[in-house]
């Protein structure tokens, strides 16, 4: 397909799940779905390297993991994506100490826009693999990925609500103290729901019976939040007082399962988001005048605000290459009016200290702006020349966030 493809002028974009919001995976002539490539190919059960096909959904290799006694070591809360589509566009969980998805990479295989394949590796092109990690699918199309995984675990939760002066108060310390912190405040409100997630072994696990699992992440968290979003697009005065129903309505709950169970939810309710990376001591107060401004606002925000936090890790077009950082996600229901002003105050916020969008999320910058924020990112622009000249690769949004 690529041969062809480069020999007739075509250009061809990989697709994953299209969980991105951006137009990352918008075909200009080809769309290339890797659902075939659905499967473990290698696990070595001594070194805990497992190889897997590019267009694996993270939920399937998280149960197939699990029956090997192995784990990934962190996760995000969606686990639908692909494991090249994640990986691609820099999918990331929260702890203060691990790092993103692309760090447990060690390992691919690029169909290069030639037709040629190129395993990459710490002895084989490392330069690519370095690249390639959080690649935006242009550098070549991922076929394999080989992760270092560990032993299975499990994770002790505590969630709980809380006000938001008492959350960003003791944030730093929980961090220090609990594996995966995570928050979500929700706007008009002083309210919060806390995630804490602390890792244990496997032998003594608790989960959540299915009447309160179902009660919670299916009904409360899935139908009824998304009856709220719902009712506040019809009527846009229900959204603030019907704020305070959402932050009220989850109670707190203790339990604990194997990682992968607690680390990902089911989500339903659609909505748009965008997300932006900023250094960690910068973090809280960048929420602090994000805060400020729904509040002077006249906005109508239905859905929460979350934050989360990674390690610094070297991976070059990653949003946490080089500093610890803290994310601040913002949502809004698909078309809200407010959307272009919200996006656009996190945009300003984040951007006085450096701020880097998520690359599966929406956000306005080009490639100018994004050279200045990531110190590598020529790196990342030398490989594309090198293995893509003739752009094959490419689309109008990769030529907007890279460059023509």
């Amino acid at each position: 397909m690529l041969r062809r493809a480069a020999e007739t002028g075509r250009r061809v974009r990989p697709i994953g799940s299209g969980h991105s919001f951006t137009a990352i995976g918008a075909p200009v002539d080809v769309q290339l779905r890797l659902d075939r490539l659905d499967r473990v190919l290698r696990a070595d059960l001594t070194t805990g390297v497992v190889t897997v096909g590019a267009g694996t959904t993270l939920r399937a290799l998280n149960h197939t993991l699990a029956s090997l006694g192995l784990a990934l070591t962190n996760l995000g809360d969606i686990d639908a994506q692909t494991v090249a589509g994640a990986i691609s566009t820099g999918t990331h969980g929260t702890g203060a100490t691990y790092g993103g998805l692309a760090t447990q990479v060690v390992g691919l295989e690029l169909a290069l826009p030639d037709g040629t394949l190129l395993t990459c590796s710490a002895t084989q092109h490392p330069d690519v693999l370095a690249a390639a990690r959080v690649g935006l699918g242009a550098l070549g199309v991922v076929t394999a990925v080989s992760l270092q995984c560990v032993p299975a675990f499990g994770l002790h939760a505590r969630e709980a609500g809380s006000t938001l002066d008492a959350v960003l108060e003791r944030f730093d310390d929980d961090c220090a103290r609990t594996d995966h912190v995570e928050f979500y405040w929700f706007p008009h409100t002083d309210r919060v729901l806390t995630k804490h997630n602390t890792r244990v072994g496997t032998d003594d696990l608790h989960p959540l019976s299915r009447r309160r699992a179902w009660w919670d992440d299916d009904l409360l968290s899935n139908t009824v939040f998304g009856a709220v979003v719902a009712a506040g697009r019809r009527v846009p005065g229900l959204v603030r007082p019907l704020a305070r129903v959402s932050a009220s309505a989850l109670g707190d709950r203790e339990f604990s399962d194997l990682s992968h169970r607690v680390f990902a939810s089911e989500r339903r309710v659609r909505f748009e988001e965008m997300e932006y990376a900023v250094p960690r001591e910068h973090g809280l107060d960048v929420l602090r005048e994000l805060v400020a401004a729904v509040g002077r606002s006249r906005w109508r925000i239905a859905v929460p605000v979350e934050v989360r936090v990674a390690a610094a890790d070297d991976v070059p077009l990653s949003t946490a290459e080089g500093r610890d950082t803290l994310y601040v996600a913002v949502h809004v229901a698909p078309g809200s009016p407010d959307r272009a002003a919200y996006f656009a105050t996190l945009e300003a916020i984040a951007a006085d200290v450096g701020g880097r969008p998520h690359w599966g999320k929406l956000h306005s910058l080009d490639a100018a702006t994004l050279r200045e924020r990531y110190p590598r990112f020529e790196e990342v622009v030398a490989l594309r020349d090198r293995l893509d000249p003739d752009r094959v690769l490419g689309n109008d949004h990769l030529s907007h966030v890279l460059g023509p």
